[in-house]
């Protein structure tokens, strides 16, 4: 469904795993600094999902990098080097005058998609690609909610994959 139809945050919690089985889990959240009015609002809505789901707050690992094109590296190392369930790559890529905007994107999407593909645990796609900045706006808590909040209930559901 297009996303100006679908509120980014609406999500059914009946379909969320146990809150018990959340207790103990480890949560990492990789987010770029660059535009960072977005980033930041994208990344407290996915840590304020964990937590309301039952992740203590000491269980989230909060990495900062640059921009957008540095959180697969991030990612990578989240997944060797800490024990966590999921890591969720927060950034923001909004569209130019050139086509720096189709290298990052490219980059970025090809570099999470290998981690996905090869790597030991989910990385989850918490990464905006707009036109305008205004539609980053309206997807990071504005009018069509936030897409960190939907990066942390996928977090959730694929590290539990197997339990439910």
């Amino acid at each position: 469904m297009a996303t100006s139809y679908h509120n980014l945050s609406d999500y059914n919690p009946n379909t969320m795993p146990p809150k018990e089985w959340l207790h103990n889990q480890r949560y990492a959240i990789v987010v770029a600094d660059w535009n960072r009015e977005i980033t930041f609002s994208l990344c407290e809505g996915a840590r304020h999902t964990l937590e309301q789901h039952g992740v203590q707050p000491e269980n989230i690992i909060l990495m900062h990098v640059p921009g957008a094109f540095e959180l697969s590296y991030a990612a990578a190392r989240l997944q060797k080097e800490e024990d966590v369930q999921a890591v969720i790559a927060i950034g923001c890529v909004v569209r130019g005058d050139t086509p720096h905007f189709d290298y990052i994107c490219q980059g970025v999407t090809s570099g999470l998609t290998q981690l996905n593909c090869t790597g030991i645990l989910p990385v989850i796609f918490g990464v905006l690609t707009t036109d305008t900045m205004q539609q980053a706006l309206d997807r990071a808590g504005g009018m069509l909610g936030n897409k960190g909040v939907e990066a942390a209930v996928t977090a959730i559901k694929m590290a539990n994959l197997r339990s439910y």
